[in-house]
């Protein structure tokens, strides 16, 4: 099933977009700049780092403050922050928010601010006398980062936020086009499974009134010749066309569905005689419960063919029911020979469907899967699992009101 994920700034945008949208801001303004993600961590490659900055950087622990640092600057406001980052020099930060996410920020500064009245250079000593780096070599570094007055902060930090807005729409237009696509090819592939599902039952039909009709005859001609057993087989097999055909694309109760179950069955059951079991077990509040035709027939068709008849000895199929919570849980349980995981993955993964012999209804395990979720949701649908030599658990989640 599908979940919601946190947007990641490097997935949503480019990184060499967002590289050279840093580049040109620190080429222009002389400023050191870097672009980081949710946590402060950078998605860009450095521009125009301070050789104070690159120092700091080179110690494990000034490393992890300027990280720190980053990620605190970037979470402080809706718009660009400027402040004194940990080890005194003054940087600025506007935030890369996209749909009321905050999912990194643009960064730039490594200057001091041009204050005559502050003491700047021995309060970035108290600030790093704490780190392992080399107190001439700090000083030396911090002697040449550039001295820049108040207002081309400013005016940098109003530049940040026009570029840090710029990127959001990127973001934004990225999104919107790729939920387009994905809607689109959802779309697609619904349409498709539909198209196969209508042209599965048009080749079925025939002509339905003369189908029925001429079954209708072949029973009453096996009573007359007291065949009871054919005649038995040939009403099944009526009813089970009529139903299926005739209800292709709605939903119905779920009673409805086990009386074509049991049709089917009875067919089966006449052709592997005691060689396959079968136990409906399903609760009686549940009868009333719409859900879409023909969801247990391949399944349980599936269960026969793939998982029952290799084995010599036969075995089971067992069809449960019961609410939890808010949910309808069908289950359909075979004894058969099972399938591996890479099995089961590949049955979920492949969209093109592979041909199975004596299958009646064409419709296989990922079908009733995406026809569920094309009714309900992403929230229900089925499970699947197996295990080689003992079996298969197919789990069908439904939803399920009182009412």
């Amino acid at each position: 099933m599908q979940t919601s994920h946190p947007f990641v700034l490097g997935e949503i945008v480019n990184t060499q977009v967002l590289q050279e949208i840093q580049d040109k801001f620190s080429e222009a303004t002389g400023f050191g700049a870097v672009i980081v993600d949710r946590e402060g961590n950078p998605v860009t490659r450095p521009s125009n780092f301070t050789c104070f900055c690159s120092y700091i950087r080179s110690e494990p622990q000034g490393l992890a403050r300027c990280v720190n640092c980053d990620d605190w600057g970037g979470r402080q406001n809706q718009k660009p922050c400027v402040y004194l980052c940990h080890s005194g020099l003054t940087d600025l930060a506007a935030p890369i928010i996209v749909q009321n996410e905050y999912i990194g920020a643009f960064l730039a500064g490594q200057v001091v601010l041009d204050n005559k009245n502050a003491d700047a250079k021995a309060e970035m000593f108290r600030r790093t006398e704490n780190l392992e780096l080399d107190r001439q070599l700090l000083s030396k570094f911090y002697d040449i980062v550039p001295i820049v007055p108040e207002n081309r902060i400013k005016a940098a930090a109003d530049l940040i936020y026009i570029m840090s807005n710029y990127i959001v729409e990127i973001g934004v237009a990225n999104i919107v086009g790729k939920q387009l696509v994905d809607e689109l090819q959802s779309k697609a592939n619904l349409e498709a499974l539909l198209r196969a599902t209508e042209l599965k039952a048009l080749q079925s039909q025939i002509n339905p009134h003369f189908l029925f009709n001429t079954l209708n005859t072949i029973a009453r001609l096996a009573l007359l010749e007291g065949a009871g057993r054919t005649q038995e087989v040939v009403f099944a097999l009526a009813d089970l066309l009529r139903n299926n055909l005739r209800d292709i694309d709605v939903l119905r109760p779920l009673e409805q569905e086990l009386k074509s179950i049991t049709d089917y069955l009875t067919i089966q059951k006449m052709r592997f005689g005691e060689r396959i079991q079968t136990v409906i077990h399903v609760d009686s509040q549940l009868m009333k419960a719409e859900i879409p035709a023909l969801t247990l027939q391949p399944l349980i068709e599936n269960a026969i063919i793939h998982g029952l008849e290799a084995k010599l000895d036969g075995g089971t199929v067992e069809i449960t029911g019961e609410i939890v919570g808010n949910s309808m849980m069908l289950y359909v349980i075979d004894s058969g020979v099972g399938m591996s995981e890479d099995m089961i993955h590949a049955i979920f993964q492949s969209e093109k469907r592979t041909k199975t012999h004596g299958q009646t209804t064409g419709l296989g395990v990922i079908n009733v899967h995406k026809r569920i979720q094309h009714y309900f949701g992403n929230d229900y649908g089925l499970t699947l699992d197996s295990k080689l030599g003992e079996g298969t658990r197919i789990a069908i989640r439904l939803p399920y009101c009182s009412d």
